[in-house]
């Protein structure tokens, strides 16, 4: 039969699509075209999903933040069916008792057979005088919203607030804000306060190891103001205090100190705050007819701070045991003493032909070893010397290759005490590196712990390594010694310092 001439229709697949600014339509493909023609068919808008246009509709977080800060508005700045008003500080809040149990104090209030628990308006007594209005209005808004913005200039006023209605996530959130703002600015209120009246433990120990680091470190006049007489006790005391120089430095700091706290008033430069000093304690001292500041009733108070001052290292130099003796703030009677003893020890370091195994403990150590220090300022080969300390034992310190390297020097050059021949000398020492930021908190620390020391004439130990070490410059290097002569049938304890291999 013939072949049937009717043409053949094309045949189209549709496709919905959508474009560019909610436009949408059909697109119909031909099948069997060798070119895939493609036909589209607009058919309108895509309808806007919210009056803001298309996908205008707010993130589910907004919309909580929304709600959130609608809330806060009606009920707690407006307290719009309040069904308790709490007076305090002499103001006035309409709250809301479900909002209330949120903290524990209310909670336990609302909940027990209390007076307070039906009534419908209830007066607060503020047992801290840290805590403000304005803390406590921040604190109960608290109640109402899902976060809390806290300056760190308010933080110790939330806290106390917190600690008082036992909101423990609120606690958290300042301890944390605490931990991150530890600054010259801060770091006495927060060690005053954090532990004694609110058991934050651990924000009194970061305060205390900030000011360990910098209260040598930095020469901040206005921290030295601010450091109590208990504090400032504690802080002389540690051997963790870091030192730049030698022992001298500490006394120096004191006098500033003590100056500062008997002339709050005082403003002045940096550059004048020690002679200022000076000159106040030399006409203190005309009034008193000549007698030692510690004795008289204004310096009596100041006694138990001195007193944890090292005076053997410092009246080994010639220059700072003058300088102790026209200040003639401590009494002769603490320094006659230091002096006898200092004598007999140098006498027996060098006249004791037998140099022996030393008993020395971490007690020792802590309490009664030389503290000194210096600062790398840049990541490059330096030197230095610790002439005369420990009668004679000449110590040269070297960095270079990231590394420190003791090395005793046996060249007879001028320096205190003259420089000891003998061929072997042994001392315990720590040595410690801290870098710190622009607010004073370490990002790097290295500590090689208590260790004995025992080197021959121009002899090197390499003490620390640090290559390989993310280690920031300026670096501060901090140094406690002690050298104690060897007494005739002294045994070698199990926990003293050994002795490295020499």
């Amino acid at each position: 039969g013939r072949k049937s001439m009717r043409r053949r229709l094309p045949l189209y697949k549709e496709e919905r699509w959508e474009g560019v600014g909610g436009r949408r339509g059909i697109a119909r493909k031909m099948e069997g075209d060798p070119h895939r023609y493609t036909r589209y068919i607009q058919v309108g808008h895509k309808r806007k999903t919210s009056p803001g246009g298309p996908l205008a509709k707010a993130p589910r977080r907004e919309r909580i933040k929304d709600k959130s800060r609608s809330i806060y508005q009606a009920l707690f700045l407006r307290g719009e069916g309040s069904d308790i008003q709490i007076r305090a500080l002499g103001e006035e809040w309409n709250l809301h008792r479900v909002y209330l149990c949120q903290a524990g104090y209310f909670a336990s209030m609302f909940s027990g057979a209390w007076r307070e628990t039906h009534m419908n308006t209830i007066e607060i007594q503020m047992p801290d005088e840290n805590i403000d209005r304005e803390a406590l209005h921040e604190v109960l808004g608290s109640l109402y919203r899902d976060s809390m913005i806290i300056p760190p200039c308010r933080v110790v006023a939330i806290l106390a607030t917190a600690s008082m209605l036992q909101l423990d996530e609120l606690i958290q959130q300042c301890r944390e804000i605490m931990k991150d703002t530890v600054s010259a600015q801060s770091v006495c209120n927060y060690y005053y306060f954090s532990a004694e009246n609110y058991g934050l433990q651990d924000i009194r120990t970061i305060c205390r190891q900030w000011l360990l680091d910098n209260l040598m470190t930095q020469r901040n006049e206005e921290l030295l103001m601010e450091v109590s007489l208990d504090l400032m006790r504690e802080l002389i005391a540690s051997s963790d205090l870091l030192v730049m120089e030698v022992e001298m430095d500490i006394y120096t700091t004191l006098k500033k100190w003590t100056f500062l706290q008997l002339q709050p008033t005082w403003r002045g430069t940096r550059r004048a705050l020690l002679p200022d000093a000076n000159s106040w304690f030399a006409r203190h001292r005309g009034e008193s007819e000549g007698a030692p500041f510690l004795e008289t009733e204004q310096g009596r108070a100041f006694i138990p701070v001195f007193q944890q001052l090292r005076l053997a290292y410092i009246i080994c130099d010639l220059p700072s045991a003058l300088i102790i003796d026209q200040d003639a703030l401590i009494p002769a009677a603490w320094l006659t003493p230091v002096y006898k003893e200092q004598w007999l020890a140098l006498l027996r370091a060098e006249q004791t032909k037998e140099i022996g195994p030393v008993d020395v403990y971490v007690s020792d150590l802590q309490g009664n070893s030389m503290r000194c220090g210096g600062q790398l300022q840049r990541d490059e080969q330096c030197s230095w010397r610790w002439a005369g300390f420990n009668f004679g034992w000449d110590l040269v310190v070297c960095y270079n290759n990231r590394r420190i390297v003791f090395r005793r020097s046996a060249l007879n050059k001028s320096c205190g005490l003259g420089v000891s021949l003998l061929w072997q000398r042994k001392v315990a020492f720590r040595l410690r590196l801290v870098s710190l930021d622009r607010n004073g908190r370490a990002i790097f620390r290295r500590d090689t712990e208590y260790q004995m020391l025992s080197l021959r004439k121009d002899q090197e130990l390499e003490v620390v390594n640090l290559e390989n070490q993310d280690v920031v410059f300026p670096l501060y290097m901090a140094c406690n010694f002690l050298y104690i002569p060897r007494e005739r049938g002294t045994a070698q304890s199990e926990d003293s310092c050994k002795s490295p291999e020499s």
